[in-house]
C-alpha cells in the first residue's frame, strides 16, 4: 500500500483494509498522510457505524428467525446506531487526549482518522462473519474471537504509529488500562443516573 496515495472506490477501500491487515502501521500511516477534513472524517464515521448497524440488524434477524426481541438496545437500529457512534467519540476522544497526556504526538485529526479506518476495516471482517453465519455458524463464533483479536491488534499499532510510540507492549497496556477506566466511569455515572443497563450489554457483544 502506497503510504502517500489512498484509492477511495469500492475496491481501493477493499485492498486498503486487506493490506492493513497484513501491515498495520504502514495502513495507519497512509490514513493518516490523507489528511481528510474532520468533518469529513465524521460523516464517514456514521456511515461505517450505519453500515455495521444493518450488519449487526441482518444477523439478528437470521439467529433469531425473525422473532421480536426482549431487548430494547438490539431491537432498536436508531437506538444502537447512536450509543455505537458516541462510544466511538468517547474512544477517538481518549485515543488524542490520553496518548498526548503520555507524550504522544498525534492530533484529534488523526485519532479521528484511525478510529474510523479501524471501524471500516472491522466492519469488513463483519460483512465476512454476516456470510458464515448462512455457511457455517460455528465458524463465524470463530471469527468473532479472531475479530476481538484484531481489533486490539489493529488499534494497537494504530496508536503507535499516531502517537509516535515505539513501545507496542505500552501502548496496548495503555488501552487496556484506559478501557476500564472509562467503563467504571460511565458505569458509576449510569448508576448515579438511574440508568440501567441492557442485559445484552453486560460483560460485552
Amino acid at each position: 500500500m502506497n503510504t502517500r496515495e489512498m484509492d477511495f472506490t469500492f475496491q481501493g477501500l477493499i485492498s486498503a483494509a486487506i493490506a492493513t491487515v497484513r501491515q498495520p502501521q504502514q495502513g495507519a500511516e497512509t490514513v493518516l498522510a490523507q489528511r481528510l477534513p474532520v468533518p469529513v472524517l465524521w460523516t464517514m464515521l456514521a456511515a461505517v457505524v450505519a453500515v455495521s448497524v444493518v450488519l449487526a440488524e441482518g444477523s439478528l434477524l437470521l439467529i433469531t428467525a425473525g422473532a421480536d426481541l426482549d431487548n430494547a438496545y438490539l431491537a432498536n437500529p436508531l437506538g444502537m446506531f447512536a450509543v455505537q457512534y458516541a462510544l466511538l467519540a468517547v474512544m477517538v476522544l481518549a485515543t488524542d487526549r490520553i496518548g498526548r497526556a503520555m507524550g504522544g504526538a498525534g492530533d484529534f485529526a488523526g485519532a479521528l482518522a484511525v478510529v474510523t479506518w479501524l471501524q471500516f476495516v472491522m466492519a469488513c471482517l463483519q460483512v465476512v462473519q454476516t456470510v458464515t453465519l448462512f455457511i457455517a455458524p460455528p465458524i463465524a463464533d470463530l471469527l468473532g474471537i479472531a475479530g476481538l483479536v484484531l481489533f486490539l491488534w489493529l488499534f494497537t499499532n494504530f496508536v503507535a504509529v499516531l502517537h509516535k510510540f515505539r513501545s507496542l507492549g505500552m501502548v496496548f497496556v495503555m488501552i487496556v488500562l484506559t478501557t476500564f477506566g472509562i467503563a467504571l466511569v460511565l458505569s458509576l455515572a449510569l448508576t448515579m443516573l438511574g440508568v440501567t443497563v441492557p442485559a445484552g450489554l453486560e460483560g460485552g457483544s
